[in-house]
């Protein structure tokens, strides 16, 4: 249930994140609305660009939009994952320093 709910979130801020890029690629090139998709989704995808650039508002907002693009997928790949890798903790019984502590009896 969990990685579903994380994995709608994932979908949800990838559609925000999506048309952020079609905005800018739409206000700063005047692109209609498929070519600033396909743009924006290449540029979230790792891909690059598909049409030249023309402005230099356009070139400045494809460098920082791919820029940050490449934090918010990893960003979004954490919160898709984040209930495997919380499955695998527990299955391999790992704990923090505290917790381990505190079976112990030896808490700090």
């Amino acid at each position: 249930m969990r990685l579903a709910r994380n994995g709608l979130w994932s979908a949800g801020f990838i559609v925000v994140w999506l048309v952020i890029g079609m905005a800018g690629y739409g206000g700063f090139e005047g692109m209609g609305v498929v070519d600033a998709f396909v743009n924006a989704a290449m540029i979230l995808s790792g891909m690059g660009p598909v049409q030249v650039l023309n402005t230099a508002g356009g070139k400045i907002f494809a460098g920082l939009y791919a820029i940050i693009s490449g934090i918010v997928i990893f960003g979004i790949a954490g919160i898709a994952l984040a209930p495997l890798f919380h499955r695998m903790l527990h299955r391999f019984h790992l704990q923090d320093g505290e917790s381990a502590a505190r079976g112990r009896g030896k808490i700090e």
